[in-house]
């Protein structure tokens, strides 16, 4: 894309892309118009073609039109687009509608306007060439366009090389111009640049200084003036020079250049006074973004912001080799140091000079000259700011303004800039197409930024702008794609906190409605506190704090005082409460002022109170409630509801420390023992804490054994108890031992016994008060006593002997094999009995060692110092390791290396030494091979390692390139792992360590393979069952051993996919959950070797943030409804008899899936049902085995992928065994009965088999007419587009000239007096085709045929009775006489009214003004019988008058608007017919809409292409399409309307006036004809040849030459040879073909139909419609004159007016039209069209009929045909007589001024003296009778008409006869 730009109010938004224009909807960016404007013939060194004098020698080629300029004007309405082609050609387009260009330049037509080359070269002429415009509007209303464009002329990059230097562009077209743009004004001034007659408002650099500054324009913009007193209005230009650092003119890149509009007084932008010329006021600056040193230098985009000048500034030539983005950067500029610098600079330019600060532009050829000078002058504000004509200009600031970059990145290239809510808020587009939005405080600082994807990988356009009727959205364009994106989704913070933290200048927390939004989208946000901006902090979240948020649960009537915090609106007078969940309210009430608002709040009811709960030693519950206003809660907080003496209940064993270690107030009670919440509730409650409670003080006791007994003695702390205080020792047990005092602060438990039955078990000792069960002194760290058993846990002598390290006095008697407790104090142990080693295990290892062996067995030492250096493999120490010894159980060791490989026992020596029965054996492990050899480097594959010895050891790893490890390792025999990924595509090496000792081997290496790419994935859609096949598109699929697919969001699981071939995978679609149909399709992951597909995107940039670098899925699939099916009947059982064959019709509801024939599986039971046919309706399908009969019921089930649907049961009959047993319990009556029963069943089952597969032909028929509806439409629609674009092309659609379409209308069959018919005058084609013949028709202007001696009397005769014609009284009088006459027959009353109209021709308002009289009679006549039979037929003269009138004040009409639809109509219909085999004979073909027509067999043909020549008709060569069944006549008429379809068919050469030769090899060469000697005899006949009997191939060579009259011998090519088996042949085809019934091809007329619908359409819609630029006169002149009638005579019922209207022209006239289009063209009407136009005729008729079509199956096809439209074109034809009837009347004066142009336009076309003689001759033969009805017409007789009319010279008897013209009757249409 280009450009884009939005209207004033955004509610249109208009597109600019490569060749194209769109216009969309704002908002939904919905497509209301578009337009092409390209590609076009171009050079760019040729002038526009809008140039009529500039030729061009250079070649044209087809060149693209990039958009340039694309800037609204909406007081104007109008687009300026300007593109690429044509030197930067300019359109002013419609705003309303862009595909109509609203001012046509240059104008062109009858008042053309001299246009300069300055005025069409107005954008850049190459695509990579810059251009911005800006619209200015002018105080007066004038408005202009600044345009600046890249120089593209000669010496530039961009100008073409050629041998020419012409150079359109130095000349035309300036750097920068202001341009007139007034559409509504004079056209020669637009796009000029001219201020006056002899000033240019143009900036335009010298040729020598071109290649020195090199512009390239990033963005033109308005800007007011900073300054307050005169706010001038400026255009700026941002631009970047390339212009080298060494010039004396401004060395920096980057530029703002400023042009002053005019006087700030003026309300607009511009001022309507005399213009300055815009290099008066020129002046530029650099920008610099950055240091001097790091500067970015190279402006991308620009954005001014209030006072602000937003840039993005890019490093110039940096990421260009690498590859990667150019580091950018984002700079603010204020616009007031910028005007201060430009009132600096032109002061010291002019009134105190100072080196070095400005210079004057020398380069510009506008400009005054090379130096600043001193001036004695002191300048005005407004000279300062915008220069003046005597001042040097234009300027230059040498040093730049310079910014500090305030956030840099890589890759930007769009920058937009909003001030909401204290921030600034900047929007970032970067060229991998994603956004990034930077919140900025006051001082420019960042606080937050994120991002949003908006189109991968494309850029975003440098200009983004927002939405002006909703700023929350951002216009923004990528490559490929407009956006519209929300400025910010508030919604995805849930709490104040999130949403006041995330710091987006957009987002507040809402309070009322507690959800983060928008401001404007929160209710009341203009009010005081509703809504918390990110500006104002997370501490202005709303909150409560509760004043006392601990209670007791003994307090009386608690209330709650709550203190409100942070953003909340004043609550007084809101409904509020307090909510504490479970449906519980309390009422609230609002105390304190605004500021510091306090809610009371009463404390919800006791029998409420939530259960209490012990949890972190308290007894208490946490209670949350929550300020509830107007029904929402908006701010919540927690308070405690405590019970302290359940508190100290709850660890008896330490009850006051729990007491006294709660959040809140407890006390504790000596004397009670128990926990108190106030004193009151205890005499001597102290003030204690807990280290003051009385307690144990842990000590460490010796073990004891068991049942042993012995004293114990415990220490106490703070123990004021008395003496007498009697307490008891408590072990844990149900039994309690005896305490006594032995001091104050120690007790003694006395002979305390304590047994158990394990190896130990520790007791805890506590002290109980005796008289109180359950009260213990506090034991806070649980004091505790260890009872051991010698019998238990020691199965051997190192086990019970290696216990004394414990404590425990053990002995190990031998003898009993048995641990026993040792009573005396232990003497030195026995000695165990030596080691037993029962397992190792592993029992190989590698020669280095390390492996960690194990050794299981008894008597493996006493402690671990026993095995330290006491195990042995041979002679190799293997080294234990303490943390996993086990006494005399287990030794876990590390094995030393080994010099060579060997086998051995492992020794332990323990005092004794201990030997294994196995071996450990040192072996050397072999890697020989590693399985797949490459894959992906995206990593996951599976490989498998082999080799010798690889089960060793206990350790193994696999390394990769000696650094990352291979994983999911598996290894015995093999090892298998998976491989990590790789950075790079390289083969690596692969390390196999055992032990982490050095590799096994290092002749493995592993290829990682560039990764597989999924280019694309189809069906894009599936059920929402899962299961469909998807297949995906690619290569590199070798790589991939297992591949699984999800849907992310509604996926349920992921599925398993099969890799078929290197670049073909598919995959069951996984089922969808919680989907709701028509949902945006679901995105969708590859897994391929386990490792997430993703493109092999660019590494994302190091700053970016996390959600930045979220994972996009490529793909995505949309889920619909599974598909819904049911039988024809939705019956759910199904009937059927075994062993018959079944056919199933299943019906299925419409989806959006589209499934295939091969996604469906129906089953009976087990038995699959061949499917046979599917539509989108049905589906067929058959089951030709037997069905089991074991089941009487099977399930009709159907399957698409997972989704399995059982639409019914079929029931399998088998009634015949009752019916025998009714037969034998039966009367012989009831047999009969049975019998005929039986009859009647069976016939019925076949006749519902025979009804099933009517069904089955029927829909396959339905199926095939649809089809070749579809393929007929496609193809003739392409053929005719073709015929379209010739019609262009050519000379168009080949109308007859007026006075053919008059003399063929009028006398529509040729005159019996004449000897010949006339023909069409024929320009003279070629030299050999036809001859030019002449036109002969009498009327017509030419020589009037009659002998000299006769004419002088002649001419007096026709010159007097021309006269009395011209008399309205006579001629009214003489019509009727002559209709009065028996032998005037109908033939000669038509023929009379045509001689009337052409002698009347020249005076048509006169002729109208007879009709109008003679209609008015006639009306009179009617009226009084029949009204409605009025002009139903052409009986009289003034019938036929009327259809003359008709179709005179037609004609235009018919010219313009029906003549292109009916045209193609008649080109479609004949496409059609051609389209299949035509019978040569009888003409009748296999497409056609006439049933008498239709070719009634099905002869297959096959199209051919034939390569012709022929020298005719201006082609020389083409490609003809023929059938194959055609015969050479038929194909030399296709050949002809090929070549000479831009020919009028008078001048085409005929058929048998040509020879077709066929060059079949490069020597041999064939005459074609349709008989010759090689055609086949057939039941004595011959056989027209065709080109299938010549065996024509494809593509063959075939020439056409005009045929030598002469030369009749077949001299330039030879005939076929005779083909023996040929000519004996037998046509077989009669017999086998299929004996199908003839009406089965009647559906053949329904294709054709459907084929040329859309062309029926057109033709009725162009005739029934009513053009505002060419509105119907006559018709509704006509239809008002009927309308008038029929009042007068009070007529009033609608269907009279409604018939009268459709006799007088549907029916009069457009219905002979529609049946004879040679009246209009010059064409060929064969029969075969004489026959389809009938039907189309007819279906007309009935359109304009009233009377209801009374149809049935008898009825004829021509009118069943077109049934079903005959409602709506009725519609169509009521409609356009009501919008006749609503048109404004026409007075006479603009009827007559109509009809004498119409006389005018025509006038001396034809020959009214020959009319004359032939009324001359009527009157002649009925002379006496006209003068009776003379003399009896009262005012005839008063103006002495009759003495007139006798009085004339009616010549001698022998008088030259004038021949007759017959016209026909006119449409007898009843």
């Amino acid at each position: 894309t280009n450009n884009f730009a939005l209207d004033g109010p955004g509610s249109r938004v208009y597109l600019a892309a490569v060749n194209r224009l769109f216009q969309l909807s704002g908002g939904e960016l919905a497509l209301e118009a578009e337009a092409a404007v390209g590609p076009v013939l171009d050079s760019p060194l040729c002038h526009a073609p809008q140039l009529p004098q500039a030729s061009c020698e250079h070649p044209k080629v087809l060149t693209n039109n990039y958009n340039k300029i694309l800037q609204p004007d909406p007081e104007q309405g109008v687009l300026v687009v300007c593109g690429s082609i044509y030197q930067g050609l300019c359109q002013l387009r419609s705003m309303a509608n862009i595909s109509a260009v609203a001012v046509r330049f240059p104008p062109g037509g009858s008042d053309p306007v001299t246009v300069f080359p300055s005025m069409l070269n107005v954008a850049a002429n190459h695509p990579n060439a810059s251009t911005v415009g800006l619209v200015l509007r002018r105080g007066g209303g004038g408005a202009r366009l600044l345009v600046a464009a890249t120089y593209t002329g000669f010496g530039s990059p961009f100008f073409p090389r050629n041998t020419s230097l012409e150079d359109h562009r130095f000349e035309n077209t300036p750097e920068i111009a202001i341009r007139a743009l007034n559409a509504r004004g004079d056209l020669a001034k637009l796009f000029t640049f001219d201020i006056n007659p002899s000033d240019d408002n143009i900036f335009k650099i010298k040729q020598a200084a071109k290649a020195r500054h090199k512009l390239s324009f990033v963005r033109a913009f308005l800007q007011r003036g900073a300054a307050p007193p005169a706010r001038r209005p400026y255009a700026y230009l941002a631009l970047n020079s390339e212009a080298n650092a060494g010039d004396k003119e401004s060395p920096s890149h980057s530029l703002l250049a400023r042009i002053c509009l005019g006087e700030p007084a003026e309300a607009t932008l511009n001022g309507s006074g005399e213009t300055k010329k815009l290099t008066e006021s020129y002046i530029q600056l650099g920008l610099r973004c950055g240091g001097a040193a790091d500067a970015f230098t190279r402006l991308v985009s620009v954005f001014p912001a209030r006072e602000l000048l937003f840039g993005v500034f890019e490093r110039a030539g940096a990421g260009g080799g690498g590859g990667g983005r150019p580091q950018s950067a984002l700079c603010v500029f204020r616009f007031a140091e910028i005007e201060e610098t430009i009132r600096a600079a032109r002061n010291s330019c002019f009134v105190s000079p100072a080196a070095g600060m400005v210079t004057v532009l020398d380069s510009v050829v506008q400009g005054t000259g090379p130096a600043c000078e001193k001036r004695n002058i002191q300048l005005q504000p407004e000279q300062l700011d915008c220069g003046a004509a005597h001042l040097q200009h234009p300027l230059a600031i040498v040093n730049p303004v310079t910014a500090t970059p305030i956030f840099t990145y890589s890759g930007l290239t769009a920058v937009a800039v909003a001030s909401v809510n204290n921030y600034t808020v900047v929007f970032l587009g970067t060229a991998s197409g994603g956004l990034l939005k930077i919140n900025l405080d006051s001082t420019m600082k960042v606080i937050s930024r994120r991002s949003i994807s908006v189109a991968y990988g494309e850029p975003v356009h440098p200009i983004m702008q927002f939405d002006p009727s909703d700023s929350t959205y951002l216009y923004l364009m990528t490559s490929h794609q407009m956006t519209r994106v929300k400025v910010a989704a508030c919604n995805q913070y849930s709490t104040c906190r999130e949403c006041l933290a995330a710091a987006d200048a957009y987002c507040g927390w809402c309070t009322m409605e507690t959800r983060c939004s928008l401001q404007r989208e929160c209710t009341n946000f203009t009010g005081a506190n509703f809504w918390a901006s990110a500006s104002e902090g997370v501490q202005q979240c709303p909150s409560m704090t509760i004043l006392e948020p601990e209670i007791n649960i003994d307090k009386e009537n608690p209330a709650l005082i709550i203190q409100i915090n942070g953003t909340i609106p004043n609550l007084n007078g809101t409904n509020i409460s307090c909510d504490y969940g479970n449906n519980i309210h309390t009422v609230a009430r609002v105390a304190g002022d605004y500021v510091n608002q306090f809610i009371y709040c009463s404390l919800l009811p006791r029998e409420k109170y939530p259960t209490l709960v012990h949890s972190n030693h308290l007894y208490h519950v946490v209670v949350e409630t929550a300020l509830r206003v107007n029904g929402k809660n908006i701010i919540r907080a927690s308070f405690t509801i405590y019970d302290c003496k359940r508190t100290g209940n709850i660890y008896p064993k330490r009850a006051c420390t729990s007491c006294l270690s709660t959040r809140w107030k407890c006390h504790w009670c000596p004397s009670t023992y128990v926990c108190v919440s106030n004193h009151s509730q205890c005499d001597d409650a102290l003030q204690m804490k807990k280290i003051d409670c009385p307690r144990i003080v842990p000590a460490s006791l010796d073990p004891m054994p068991t049942g042993v007994s012995r004293d114990i003695t415990i220490s106490l702390a703070n123990a004021t108890f008395s003496k007498e205080t009697a307490l008891e020792c408590h072990f844990g047990t149900e039994r309690t031992f005896e305490a006594r005092w032995v001091n104050s602060s120690a007790v003694e438990c006395l002979h305390v016994l304590l047994h158990t039955s394990e190896k130990s078990h520790l007791f805890p000792v506590n002290l109980q008060l005796k008289d109180r069960p359950d009260r213990f002194i506090d034991s806070p760290e649980t004091m505790t006593v260890e009872v051991y058993n010698c019998a238990t846990g020691s199965a051997d002598c190192s086990q019970c002997l290696g216990r004394e390290d414990l404590g425990h006095r053990c002995l190990w008697s031998e003898g009993s094999s048995s641990c026993r407790l040792h009573s005396e104090p232990p003497q030195l142990s026995d000695l165990c009995p030596p080691p037993e080693i029962r397992k190792i295990e592993p029992l190989r290892g590698p020669l280095e060692g390390g492996t960690l062996l194990t050794i299981r067995g008894r008597n493996l030492g006493r402690r671990f110092s026993d095995v330290l250096g006491a195990v042995r493999i041979g002679s190799v120490q293997c080294t234990p390791l303490p943390h996993r010894y086990i006494v005399s159980e287990a030794i876990v060791c590390q094995t030393g290396e080994a010099q060579e490989a060997f086998s051995d026992v492992v020794t332990v020596n323990v005092s004794r030494e201990g030997r294994s029965k196995e071996r450990y054996s040192y072996v050397l492990p072999v890697v020989q091979s590693i399985a797949p050899l490459n894959g992906p480097k995206a990593g996951g594959t599976r490989v498998t390692i082999r080799g010798s010895r690889l089960d060793v050891g206990s350790e193994l790893r696999v390394l990769v390139n000696t650094s990352k490890q291979c994983t999911d390792l598996r290894w015995d025999c093999t090892i298998t792992c998976t491989m990590p990924s790789a950075e790079l595509t390289t083969a690596v090496r692969v390390c196999v360590q055992f032990e982490n000792r050095s590799c096994a081997s290092y002749n493995i290496t592993f290829k990682y393979e560039k990764n597989p790419v999924i280019s694309d994935i189809n069906p894009k859609k599936s059920q929402i069952s899962g299961g469909r096949i998807i297949t995906l598109e690619g290569r590199g699929f070798e790589l991939v051993q297992n591949v699984s697919m999800v849907v992310r969001g509604i996926g349920r699981e992921q599925t398993n996919c099969k890799v078929h071939t290197d670049i073909l995978i598919t995959c069951p679609s996984p089922a969808a959950s919680n989907i709701t149909a028509g949902s945006k399709p679901a995105p969708v992951d590859f897994y391929l070797n386990g490792r997430l597909y993703a493109d092999d995107r660019p590494a994302l940039d190091e700053e970016m943030y996390p959600e930045e670098a979220l994972h996009i899925s490529k793909f995505s699939l949309e889920y619909y409804a599974d598909p819904q099916f049911f039988t024809a009947k939705k019956e759910k059982w199904i009937k059927h008899h075994p062993g018959e064959p079944l056919t199933l019709v299943i019906h299925k509801e419409p989806d959006s899936l589209g499934l295939e024939s091969n996604e469906y599986q129906v089953k009976i039971g087990l038995i699959s049902c061949e499917i046979q046919i599917v539509s989108d309706k049905v589906i067929h399908c058959s089951v030709n085995e037997s069905l089991s009969t074991s089941e009487r019921q099977l399930p009709v089930t159907i399957q698409v992928g997972k989704f399995n649907y059982t639409i019914a049961m079929l029931h399998l009959g088998g009634g015949e065994t009752a019916i025998i047993v009714s037969i034998v319990i039966c009367s012989i009556l009831l047999v009969l009965s049975v019998v005929a029963l039986f009859v009647f069943c069976t016939k019925s089952r076949r006749a519902e088999r025979y009804w099933q597969k009517t069904l089955l032909q029927m829909e396959e028929m339905e199926s095939q007419i649809r089809e070749e509806i579809r393929k007929g439409f496609a193809e003739l629609q392409t053929d005719m587009t073709d015929l379209t674009k010739e019609l262009n092309r050519s000379q168009g659609i080949p109308f007859l000239e007026y006075k053919h379409f008059v003399t063929r209308t009028f006398f529509p069959k040729c005159s019996s007096l004449y000897e010949e018919c006339y023909v069409l005058p024929s320009q003279q084609l070629s030299s050999q085709v036809g001859s030019q013949a002449q036109e002969t028709h009498p009327l017509l202007v030419g020589e009037w045929k009659i002998p000299e001696n006769c004419r002088p009397n002649m001419e007096e005769g026709i010159s007097l009775f021309s006269t009395l014609l011209n008399n309205k009284h006579f001629l009214i009088v003489f019509v009727h006489a002559l209709e009065q006459q028996k032998d005037f027959a109908v033939r000669d009353r038509c023929n009379l009214a045509s001689l009337l109209t052409i002698a009347l021709h020249g005076k048509l308002e006169y002729y109208t003004s007879i009709m109008k009289d003679l209609l008015v009679d006639l009306i009179d006549a009617s009226a009084s019988k029949n009204p409605k039979l009025m002009l139903r037929r052409t009986e009289s003269v003034v019938e036929k008058m009327l259809t003359n009138w008709m179709s005179i004040c037609m004609y235009s009409y018919l010219r313009e608007t029906v003549g292109e639809p009916f045209f193609l109509l008649i080109c479609a219909i004949k496409q059609q017919i051609n389209k299949g085999s035509i019978d040569a004979i009888t003409g009748k073909a296999r497409y056609t809409l006439n049933e008498e027509w239709l070719l009634r067999e099905n002869i297959e043909a096959k199209p051919r292409n034939l390569n012709v020549s022929f020298q005719g008709c201006g082609m020389d060569s083409l490609s003809v399409r023929a059938m194959d069944t055609d015969t050479l006549s038929q194909v030399k008429e296709k050949i002809l309307e090929a070549f000479c379809k831009n020919v009028p068919y008078s001048q085409w050469p005929r058929v048998e006036d040509v020879d077709l030769e066929w060059f079949a090899t490069s020597t041999d060469s064939y005459i074609l004809r349709d008989l010759d000697d090689t055609s086949v005899v057939e039941d004595g006949r011959k056989k027209l040849n065709t080109l299938a009997h010549y065996k024509i191939p494809e593509g063959a060579s075939l020439a056409m030459s005009l045929s030598d009259k002469k030369d009749t011998t077949l001299s330039r090519g030879k005939v076929l040879p005779t083909d023996e088996s040929v000519e004996h042949k037998k046509s077989h085809r009669q017999s086998h073909r299929k004996k199908v019934l003839p009406e089965i091809y009647l559906t053949r007329l329904l294709s054709t139909k459907g084929t040329l619908q859309k062309f029926l359409d057109d033709l009725f819609k162009a005739i029934l419609s009513i053009r505002d630029d060419k509105p119907p006169v006559a018709v509704k002149y006509f239809f008002d004159f009927l309308e008038e009638q029929a009042e007068k005579r009070g007529i009033t019922d609608p269907d009279t007016m409604h018939i009268w209207k459709t006799n007088s022209l549907p029916l009069r006239f457009w219905v002979n039209i529609l049946k004879n289009p040679q009246f209009v063209f010059d064409i060929d009407k064969t029969d075969h069209i004489d026959a389809c136009l009938s039907v189309i005729a007819q279906a007309f008729i009935d359109a304009c009929s009233l009377s209801d079509l009374q149809l049935g199956k008898d009825s004829p096809t021509n009118k069943l045909l077109y049934a079903k439209e005959i409602p709506e074109y009725r519609k169509i034809v009521q409609r356009y007589y009501k919008q006749i009837h609503d048109m404004p009347p026409l007075s006479e004066q603009e009827m007559n001024a109509h009809l004498a142009e119409e006389s005018r336009k025509y006038r001396n076309e034809f020959n009214t003296n020959v009319a004359m003689a032939e009324i001359y001759k009527y009157a002649k033969r009925y002379r006496s009778q006209i003068v009776a009805a003379l003399d009896a017409n009262p005012t005839t007789k008063r103006t002495q008409l009759q003495h007139k009319f006798d009085q004339q010279g009616w010549g001698p008897a022998d008088s030259p006869p004038t021949e007759r013209l017959e016209p026909h009757a006119g449409p007898n249409t009843g």
